[in-house]
């Protein structure tokens, strides 16, 4: 073979020559200090340390979290191959997280091949675990084998506990790194393994950890593993708190618990298990009488948020095996149309769970199942399993069809209510009197918008604004309760129409965050019983019809003072009693020369006080609200906000003590 010309050069004159001509305007200064020097090599856990992102999503608060999901996952693979039916998390004063198992215990014998302590190897390399050898673990949740070395390596300090054959091992390590050899500490009659760790904060953006994400958590994994007890406990309060989660029901009682205060269409939950090819699927489900759609889906323990394959094939199923029934039916003459999938899931609450030999997640957080093959599998399971259940229960069957035959009606009488939610189709041609004032920023991410109770308080506002950066929607009158009624109500309501446009982003299953026209969504009322009752209408819509509003972080309550406090030419804002006490008594002003105002509205305060007191960033308060505890959420909405009467006097009997402030 002929060698070109070029390549018979010495390798430094042919590098020199395969360089690209480059303008002498364009060419860069070259420096030279980059050499092979220059290449880093990271080390055991540096690269976690170094890019903490890509091994637990982020150094927010979801990745905060998920530190303690990482070590729990480890305790729940034990519980899968029936090992371990107690798990213990204790949140330990300064944030110190605490997971107890009795599983087999991590083992601490020398590894052969790196002569070291089984033990120290988990905790300290990448990619070291018993997930990858399937003759220790069928299934399991932590399939990457990088779990609870990330979370030592992202911690100030870590330390393991090992209860095995008679002793306790224990080793500690300082940001990832052994302090000591694994030593004998004690003796003990009991097995499993306790992490200690402390989140460094040199890493995340905050340490402190939310005990309701946790129970969240926590609580499904209890569905998930019939007969195992999670206990999470918060040692932080100067009172403790503790959840104790165990259900012998597994999935039949979380779609029961799901369905906690609404009506159900038939009281037993179908459920159903069945294993082919290696994969087992779980399902649970039952009706009720509402118009949304709880449904959750698992792969090995591990909350799919983002769905995959699993829920593509279950959902499909379902789909199929109504519309294939509903032919058949006594609805078929009446309705004519095909159902949707939005049509057969309204009033559905429902749990699928799928354990996977070797699942395909997209990223080290599992969110979303990407095996090709489970969608047929689970398709076909659901399907066959379906048609069996419609085959038995007739009368069940018939409920469900002609509650979504109903739906579909519904559905296709919104379609042109749909087109309101078009910003430029409103704005032209609806003339209500609170009619929207835009801001002149078009970066959603910098712009705010506040849903304003009243008309007065929203001519303030509008005059008091920052026109850059902050729009005014005022609305007048109580808003709609969307909890007791369907879409296509809720699209056409005078009310809730103009928030819809607004915001830009279209409601429901076609609400799309990217379209947000504005990243804050501040609702303003009066701090009483109606403003009140407005913020919950409001946060009950966006739950229900805006959720990525919430889960996004994207809805903020602003906090408008309660009293006035004037003295002489100066002026203090109080928002709560303690604060106006605390004012009055620290100024040892003169009572008789102090003038305290209690404002009973946003009305009441002019322009620049309520720029002053509430819109300005600089100086205000808004609290965030974001959808930590869905299962909780679901549950909450259902009781304040539902049709049955019983629940809500119930739930105010037994927290009406707790409320602090209350106008009457």
């Amino acid at each position: 073979m002929d060698i070109p010309a070029a390549y018979s050069l010495p390798y430094e004159t042919r590098r020199v020559m395969r360089q690209p001509i480059i303008p002498h305007s364009r060419r860069l200064v070259m420096d030279h200090s980059y050499s092979a020097t220059s290449i880093q090599v990271l080390k055991g856990l540096e690269a976690v340390r170094k890019r903490p992102g890509m091994y637990i999503g982020s150094t927010g608060i979801d990745g905060l979290h998920h530190l303690v999901y990482e070590v729990v996952d480890n305790s729940i693979d034990e519980a899968f191959a029936g090992h371990c039916d107690r798990i213990v998390v204790v949140l330990e004063k300064n944030d110190i997280v605490r997971v107890e198992d009795n599983g087999r215990g991590i083992p601490v014998d020398l590894h052969p091949e790196e002569h070291v302590s089984a033990l120290e190897l988990v905790m300290t390399k990448l990619h070291a675990g018993g997930k990858f050898d399937k003759s220790s673990y069928k299934v399991s949740g932590g399939l990457h084998g990088v779990g609870v070395s990330v979370v030592n390596a992202l911690s100030s300090w870590c330390e393991a506990f090992v209860h095995l054959d008679g002793a306790v091992h224990w080793q500690r390590y300082k940001t990832g790194i052994p302090e000591g050899p694994v030593s004998v500490v004690d003796s003990t009659d009991k097995r499993g393994t306790t992490v200690r760790f402390q989140a460094d904060p040199t890493i995340f953006e905050t340490t402190v950890y939310s005990f309701d994400v946790l129970a969240n958590r926590l609580r499904e994994l209890a569905f998930l593993n019939k007969g195992v007890t999670i206990v999470l406990r918060d040692e932080r309060l100067s009172t403790p708190k503790e959840h104790e989660f165990r259900f012998e029901g597994g999935l039949r009682e979380f779609v029961e618990f799901l369905n906690t205060n609404k009506t159900v269409l038939h009281k037993e939950p179908v459920y159903f298990t069945s294993l082919r090819d290696e994969v087992e699927v779980e399902v649970g489900l039952q009706y009720n009488d509402t118009f949304n759609e709880s449904m959750f889906s698992f792969v090995n323990g591990i909350n799919t948020r983002e769905g995959g394959t699993h829920l593509v094939g279950f959902k499909t199923a379902l789909t199929r095996s109504l519309n294939e029934y509903l032919k058949k039916s006594k609805f078929a003459k009446k309705f004519d149309e095909t159902l949707s999938g939005d049509d057969v899931r309204e009033g559905l609450a429902a749990v699928l769970s799928v354990k996977v030999p070797n699942p395909q997640f997209e990223g080290q957080t599992k969110t979303k199942l990407g095996n090709t093959e489970v969608k047929g599998i689970v398709e076909a399971v659901t399907s066959d399993q379906l048609e069996l259940f419609f085959e038995t229960h007739p009368e069940v069957i018939n409920g469900i069809v002609e509650k979504s035959v109903l739906a579909a009606r519904a559905r296709i009488a919104a379609r042109q209510a749909r087109e309101l939610t078009r910003r430029k189709t409103f704005l032209e041609s609806a003339g209500l009197p609170g009619k929207l004032a835009d801001c002149q920023e078009k970066d959603p991410a910098k712009c705010e918008i506040f849903i304003v109770e009243g008309d007065s308080a929203g001519g303030s506002a509008k005059m008091g604004r920052d026109r850059s950066i902050q729009a005014i929607l005022p609305l007048w009158g109580k808003m709609l309760n969307v909890e007791k009624t369907r879409i296509d109500k809720v699209i056409g309501n005078d009310k809730l129409a103009p928030i819809i446009a607004s915001l830009g982003a279209g409601i429901g299953v076609d609400f799309d965050v990217a379209k947000l026209r504005y990243h804050k969504v501040i609702i303003m009322a009066d701090a009483d019983v109606d403003g009140s009752h407005i913020r919950t209408l409001l946060l009950t819509f966006f739950y229900r019809y805006m959720t990525p509003l919430l889960e996004n972080g994207y809805v903020y309550l602003a906090m408008p003072p309660l009293y006035k406090v004037a003295y002489e030419k100066k002026v203090f804002y109080a928002y709560d009693d303690a604060e106006k006490d605390r004012l009055l008594a620290e100024s040892g002003r003169d009572p008789d020369k102090v003038a305290v105002q209690r404002y009973k509205g946003l009305g009441e305060m002019n322009p620049d006080q309520l720029w002053e007191t509430t819109m300005n960033p600089g100086s205000r308060n808004i609290v965030q609200i974001k959808l930590e505890d869905a299962v909780e959420a679901e549950t909450i909405f259902t009781t304040l906000m539902g049709e049955q009467v019983e629940p809500r006097r119930l739930f105010i009997e037994q927290n009406a003590l707790a409320v602090s402030n209350l106008d009457v």
